[in-house]
């Protein structure tokens, strides 16, 4: 017979964590603060399994589910298991462990399944501390494969090994992360909402352009604002006040003032009634209106020739390439670019703005946002220079719109939409592996199941080039100067021992990877 598991918290989390041990074969005890909700949990997580099984989903008997009810902590004394699901507040929590302490037996293992606070403070209280693990499941709990396994600094290692491995019997993914701010999901992530709202609240661009822009271009399957207003805004800016503060209010973390005034509004999102959108959804995305395609354009190449990186848009729209004589890779243009019959250029983005292009090179400039993959992509920014011409504008227009693109003009601003989140998020990646925080793979699987990015951002560093990541950085901490954008040292070491895009050798240089005892 398979272990007793003990679930506090009968809300959305705890009664999502009830189920999947329950259908793993445990019985499962519930129990909740609130009289009658835990006698409610039992009888949704059955109808839920029910609905699962007719539909095809699960192959459980929801009448052979071992589920039950009890009335309070004490009730949970038989339990090898608890996992606690309460309101993220430290005193709760701690409050709750030290009567868990006292109900259950000596070698039972007690888990959090906190989302931000750290195990080593749950358990500072209690006498046996050595026996509490954070265990941080996502939401929909029987739905995400994602389980962060989180031993504090007086977690017993057994204990994290025995908490690993009963998230893995339930058909979770475990990733193990130290007792830091956010953990790994949480911390990381943090960019995907910032970089959207620095946009926006410097009138880039308007929400729903951002969200089709990372949706269409960057491949992520919900943009940050429908996101957010799908979490909750006061949920997802309190994490990220919590994330900030934890770090001594690095700039990197700071909160957006335009969410802070959506909260105090109570615009909290579809939970609400509205958030950063109205009560009845987003409006649709103001793509550009139609323009035509020029027939031919001169493509220049840098030094190391090849083709640029714009030659799978020009193979797209079936517009003809005249390969030019000009090198352009003095001008920080690694990459090459398309010259338009206007003469304006059309440059795939290295973080420079097409104003101080066109500075440099002296006539309009275009700048492109990169994508994740330019024969899938069905949308892009660009931002012209000031001072462009509506036609060369419209030339850029109507080149990506033959090849099957929504275009998005954006105000000229470094980095534009998709490169500067996923080279921020990267960045972010970068000082959790420096930090030791997890593991190369466990950090970019976090990314993908915890948060279902299409690439791990250190995979999506690899995959852009280490060196283009450092200058997308540099060219946006140049331009704001506000420390937000600073560089990982780890970033740069890579860049410079030239640990590229390609092989699968970790970030982490060879020498000095020594971790001390904790």
């Amino acid at each position: 017979m398979k272990s007793v598991v003990g679930v506090v918290g009968a809300g959305t989390m705890g009664a999502g964590i009830a189920q999947v041990a329950a259908v793993a074969g445990h019985p499962v005890l519930i129990a909740d603060a609130v009289p009658g909700a835990a006698a409610r949990a039992v009888g949704a997580i059955r109808d839920k399994v029910e609905a699962q099984v007719a539909r095809g989903r699960l192959s459980a008997d929801p009448g052979a589910l071992r589920l039950t009810a009890v009335e309070s902590v004490a009730g949970l004394a038989g339990c090898a298991v608890v996992i606690e699901a309460v309101v993220e507040d430290l005193a709760v929590k701690r409050s709750l462990f030290a009567e868990l302490e006292a109900a259950v037996a000596a070698g039972a293992l007690l888990a959090s399944n906190t989302s931000s606070l750290s195990p080593t403070a749950l358990g500072a209280g209690l006498a046996h501390p050595e026996r509490l693990v954070g265990l941080h499941f996502f939401n929909p709990v029987p739905a995400m494969r994602l389980v962060e396994v989180i031993p504090g600094l007086a977690t017993a290692p057994a204990v994290a090994d025995a908490a690993a491995d009963l998230a893995t019997a339930w058909g979770k993914t475990v990733v193990r992360s130290t007792a830091t701010p956010g953990f790994i999901v949480n911390r990381i992530a943090r960019p995907y909402y910032a970089e959207a709202w620095r946009l926006h609240e410097e009138h880039a661009c308007v929400p729903q352009n951002i969200d089709a822009v990372l949706t269409g271009a960057g491949g992520f399957r919900m943009g940050p604002f429908a996101l957010m207003d799908l979490i909750g805004h006061d949920v997802n800016e309190a994490v990220t006040r919590s994330v900030w503060a934890a770090f001594g209010y690095d700039p990197r973390f700071a909160p957006a003032l335009a969410q802070r005034a959506l909260v105090e509004a109570g615009w909290l999102g579809r939970k609400s009634g509205r958030g950063i959108y109205p009560g009845d959804g987003a409006p649709a995305p103001v793509p550009a209106p139609a323009a035509a395609a020029p027939e031919a354009v001169v493509e220049h190449l840098a030094g190391s020739g090849g083709a640029s990186p714009l030659r799978a848009f020009l193979d797209r729209a079936g517009v003809a390439a005249v390969c030019g004589d000009r090198d352009d890779s003095e001008a920080g243009l690694a990459d090459g670019l398309v010259e338009l019959p206007s003469g304006a250029l059309l440059v795939q983005t290295e973080g420079v703005t097409a104003t101080s292009l066109s500075a440099a090179f002296e006539r309009p400039v275009i700048v492109i946002d990169r994508v994740l993959d330019p024969a899938a992509a069905t949308a892009v920014a660009i931002a012209a220079s000031d001072g462009c011409p509506p036609g060369a504008l419209a030339e850029a227009v109507g080149l990506l719109q033959a090849a099957r693109l929504e275009v998005y003009v954006i105000e000229d601003t470094p980095a534009l939409i998709v490169a500067r989140t996923v080279a921020m998020l990267a960045n972010l990646a970068a000082d959790a592996l420096a930090c030791r925080v997890a593991s190369e793979p466990d950090i970019d699987t976090a990314m993908r199941l915890g948060v279902n990015y299409p690439l791990g951002p250190l995979a999506w560093a690899r995959q852009w080039g280490i060196g283009t990541v450092l200058r997308l950085l540099d060219s946006l901490e140049n331009w704001y100067r506000d420390g937000h954008y600073r560089a990982s040292p780890l970033l740069r070491r890579a860049a410079l021992a030239q640990r590229g895009p390609s092989g699968g050798e970790s970030l982490l240089p060879r020498q000095g990877t020594a971790t001390p005892e904790r």
